[in-house]
């Protein structure tokens, strides 16, 4: 499965892997296998045998540079098959058991190394593979006319590249689960920060409009001041105020010039601050803003609440923070009897320096005045490049960095997990047909053969404890892999003890090529320098038993350094290539996912906070900005008691809205109940009664339901009764209205008062005098949930 049609970031990097180590690991045999074979060689076949191998060499170091400049795809497989015709009949120009040597390891290793450089296109790859089988029976044939083609190395190299295939498929389906997992996850985590994102925008804009809007209604629908030359301007800066997009702050500011500009009022709200600010105070615009807004809101409330019209605000730098205080000598108040309902402490100060990752803190009690204390303190983030994104070697913040470890960490166990079930698998086919052929032909040269026999039982075995665990996905137990290993090593010194002079790392040597791998399975989880230093000790072990044997000449011992890198050369180079994978491929898959996800979470951020504000400033262009406009341009008038009124029954509005994302057991009561404060507040007596057992009622429901309540009670003078029932099939919220004002210009304030906008919601309203009823019921959907009686 490859993520919207492309590939994962962690199959992309094990291709981008497998592709280097394929061409390194091809080059350097060929290097080091041509270099053994000019050794072993007559002096007279070196200068042909170097007119065929210096080209094989160049070709391979051109290969080599298409790593950093790209050639044609058809120029490199020319380029691949030219190696391998140029090994190939270096063959009959060296001659001997070290020219087939030489030629089955490089070709061999070649043809399993094609596998990985071709890895994302597998018919060249196996087109090499056929060529590669097909120069080595050639140099058979140019060898020796008079013999075929020995077949057992050709069927032995089409065991390796059916391997070398299939390991790969193996750590690709590995890598592609991580990243389908990892992109599941990554989605999850996505959604989480953009809700918390929106969450955050949303206090934001409650806060902005309860500070603004919803406090300038408040005073107009009241209507007790005698000088309202303060109000034109205020409304226009409200409006301006609500077409902004909180949370798009960026930058710097200077607090003590912002904290400069803090209105103190107009006329019987002015409020004189005495102003003590340790200049200049440069912080990140965000926590600059929400101090200053918070501020601004104290200010008022010193206005509204306090009784006195002077205040002290002080401001000063913190270690790498600052503090901003604002005191006052008026009446004072309990904070903790402050209902939740209320807004300008629990959002526009507290709600507001949360959400930067600051503190406001309100101290009063009644008498003793009012102390208002904002903190801020710069916890560091991690600095960015000039294109905006984090420095890779930037320390992330701890809660990213956790994150980050663990996607490393899943993709590493998934990377593991493959790389294991390669070299099991590499362990079994090899052990059951390559050796196992080797150990029945040749029984009758092992002395004596019953301990090569054992020795192969218990190589079994360890493959068959090993194999247990993983295939339970479960880790090998450190007792369980030191009894492992130990045994390995057994079966080594014992098969190379135990063969006659001369056959070390020959036909009848099954254990030297299959051993490593065994170990390889065992030890796949840790650095490659452990790994390394068991194959030292088995090739010591072999080494060992041949000089004991007798000391070979050099060309022996040309064939044996041959031999040892065909089978550990290329064991420690698939543990080398293993470790790349854990402990660079991971990290760097890891990071990558990561930048593109941060990168997808700011884009879908970004997106849904502009449609969210779209949505909120559409929401008011039909009742609150036509006030404001008309306010704002002296078209309406606050002497007007219809002006007034309207005011008021858009602040009941505001007055809900804030109560909507209140965490109780009931919104819809809760909301209710907001709606009644408002109402309160201008001197009406309300009753509020419940009937039946609430439910969950959704939320654009709610908003049909309680509108009419608050159009009327914001039209009632004296008294009123709020009525709830909740029956097992509708939801019916009533308002009875006594002393209503006339509501000839309801229709403009209000457009939902008379109809609601839902399909599944109903409104009625009776006016009789001076009294209004109005009811809005609910039929709920049978799989709503809600319950009730009467």
């Amino acid at each position: 499965m490859r993520l919207g049609g492309h590939e994962g970031n962690s199959e992309r990097l094990v291709n981008h892997t497998v592709e280097r180590y394929g061409m390194w690991l091809r080059s350097t045999v060929v290097c080091l296998c041509g270099v053994l074979g000019l050794l072993q060689a007559d002096a007279a076949d070196v200068p042909p045998a170097l007119s065929l191998l210096l080209p094989a060499v160049l070709v391979c170091g051109v290969r080599l540079r298409s790593l950093t400049r790209p050639l044609p795809s058809a120029l490199v497989w020319a380029l691949d098959s030219a190696v391998l015709m140029l090994m190939g009949l270096s063959q009959p120009v060296l001659g001997g058991e070290g020219a087939n040597a030489m030629v089955e390891v490089t070709v061999g290793i070649s043809v399993i190394a094609f596998q990985f450089e071709w890895a994302t296109r597998p018919a060249a790859g196996a087109a090499l593979a056929v060529l590669g089988a097909a120069v080595c029976a050639l140099g058979d044939v140019l060898s020796s006319p008079t013999h075929d083609p020995d077949l057992a190395p050709l069927v032995r190299m089409l065991i390796q590249v059916g391997l070398a295939r299939a390991a790969y498929l193996i750590v690709r389906a590995r890598a592609r689960a991580a990243d389908r997992s990892a992109a599941v996850r990554a989605a999850l985590r996505r959604e989480a920060e953009v809700a918390a994102a929106r969450r955050a925008t949303e206090r934001e804009y409650l806060a902005t409009l309860h500070d603004t809007a919803s406090a300038t209604l408040l005073m107009v629908s009241q209507g007790d001041s005698l000088d309202w030359s303060w109000l034109p301007p205020r409304a226009r800066q409200d409006l301006e105020a609500l077409s902004a997009m909180p949370g798009f702050e960026t930058g710097s500011v200077d607090l003590a010039a912002l904290l400069g500009c803090v209105p103190e009022g107009e006329g019987r709200a002015r409020v004189r601050l005495t102003t003590r600010i340790e200049g200049p105070l440069t912080i990140p615009s965000g926590p600059g803003l929400a101090i200053f807004n918070g501020v601004r809101e104290a200010v008022t409330n010193v206005a509204r609440h306090a009784g006195v019209r002077e205040a002290e605000l002080r401001a000063w730098r913190e270690g790498e923070g600052a503090v901003v205080e604002l005191s006052d000598a008026g009446r004072g108040f309990d904070p903790d009897a402050v209902p939740a309902r209320r807004r300008g402490i629990s959002g526009s100060i507290i709600g507001r320096m949360r959400a930067v990752g600051g503190v406001a803190s309100i101290t009063s009690r009644p008498g003793a005045g009012t102390r208002v204390r904002w903190h801020w303190h710069d916890r560091g983030p991690a600095p960015r490049g000039r294109d905006g994104r984090q420095a890779a070697h930037a320390p992330r913040p701890p809660r990213d960095q956790a994150q980050h470890t663990a996607a490393v960490r899943f993709i590493r166990g998934q990377l593991l997990y493959g790389a294991q079930l390669v070299a099991l698998l590499i362990c079994l086919v090899w052990q059951f047909t390559i050796s196992l052929r080797r150990l029945v032909a040749h029984q009758d040269v092992y002395h004596p053969a019953w301990a090569q026999t054992a020795a192969f039982v218990c190589l079994a075995a360890v493959a068959g404890a090993g194999g247990s665990y993983l295939l339970r996905g479960r880790q090998i137990p450190p007792g369980v892999r030191g009894w492992c290993l130990g045994a390995v090593l057994a079966v080594s010194a014992v098969s190379a003890f135990t063969l006659p002079p001369g056959q070390s790392t020959g036909a009848a040597d099954w254990a030297f090529g299959v051993v490593g791998w065994h170990a390889l399975f065992l030890l796949a989880d840790l650095r490659v320098r452990v790994y390394a230093v068991f194959l030292a000790a088995h090739a010591g072990v072999t080494a060992t038993a041949v000089v004991l044997s007798g000391v070979p000449t050099a060309a022996e011992a040309a064939v044996l350094g041959i031999s040892t890198i065909g089978s550990c050369g290329l064991q420690l180079s698939v543990g080398v290539l293993m470790t790349h994978l854990l402990h660079g491929t991971a990290p760097a898959a890891g990071s990558a996912a990561a930048r593109e996800e941060e990168l997808r979470t700011r884009e879908r951020i970004h997106e849904h906070l502009q449609s969210d504000h779209k949505e909120r400033y559409r929401a008011l262009t039909a009742t609150t900005v036509p006030l404001l406009v008309g306010l704002g341009h002296g078209v309406l008038s606050p002497h007007d008691e219809e002006v007034r009124l309207r005011c008021g029954v858009e602040g009941a509005r505001m007055r809900r809205l804030f109560a909507e994302g209140d965490a109780v057991s009931d919104p819809l009561l809760n909301e209710l109940r907001a709606c009644v404060e408002m109402a309160e507040h201008h001197g009406v007596t309300v009753s509020l009664a419940v009937r039946g057992r609430p439910g969950a009622v959704p939320v654009e429901v709610r908003r049909e339901l309680i509108d009419p309540v608050a159009v009327t009670l914001g039209r009632t003078r004296s008294a009123a009764r709020v009525t709830v029932v909740w029956t097992p099939g509708t939801v019916r919220v009533s308002v009875v209205g006594v002393d209503c004002a006339d509501g000839g210009t309801a229709g403009a304030a209000a457009p939902s008062y008379n109809r609601a906008t839902h399909p599944d919601v109903s409104v009625v309203r009776t006016a009789r005098g001076a009294s209004v009823w109005a009811e809005a019921s609910w039929v709920r959907p049978a799989s709503s949930g809600v319950t009730g009686h009467e």
